[in-house]
């Protein structure tokens, strides 16, 4: 029994903006995948409704191959934060891990507010203590 997974991205670490590496990335409806090594091959992935922040950084020389870093900040325990280095069209990368971001978020019904503390630090609004009293 084989399962095929639909990606909807795929991309190799590259050196001078060529895919010459064994460092595979792909992102799915709902994981991004990382996968490592030629002869023993270790394989990562993150579930999509974990991911927190994402950041992309193009240094001068990234950018004069046409190549950029994506980092992935998640909760998960294992991997919390994946960098996809020297990937192709990072902005439009993370864009889309955005938006599978969201949707997964969405289906999965996941939603993480920020909590805001107020002067006092107890993380809770001067009107809702009022309307408590």
């Amino acid at each position: 029994m084989s399962i095929t997974i639909e990606y909807l991205w795929k991309d190799r670490k590259r050196y001078f903006g060529l895919p010459l590496s064994f460092t595979r990335y792909c992102l799915s409806e709902d994981r991004l995948f990382v996968s490592v090594g030629f002869l023993n091959i270790k394989d990562d992935e993150i579930l999509l409704y974990r991911v927190r922040d994402i950041d992309t950084n193009r240094t001068l020389w990234q950018r004069l191959f046409g190549v950029g870093t994506v980092s992935v900040m998640s909760s998960d325990k294992t991997m919390p934060t994946l960098v996809l280095k020297n990937i192709k069209d990072p902005v439009m990368v993370k864009e889309l891990i955005h938006k599978q971001v969201e949707e997964t978020k969405i289906k999965r019904r996941v939603r993480f507010g920020e909590i805001m503390t107020d002067a006092d630090g107890d993380g809770m609004d001067d009107e809702l203590d009022d309307l408590n009293e």
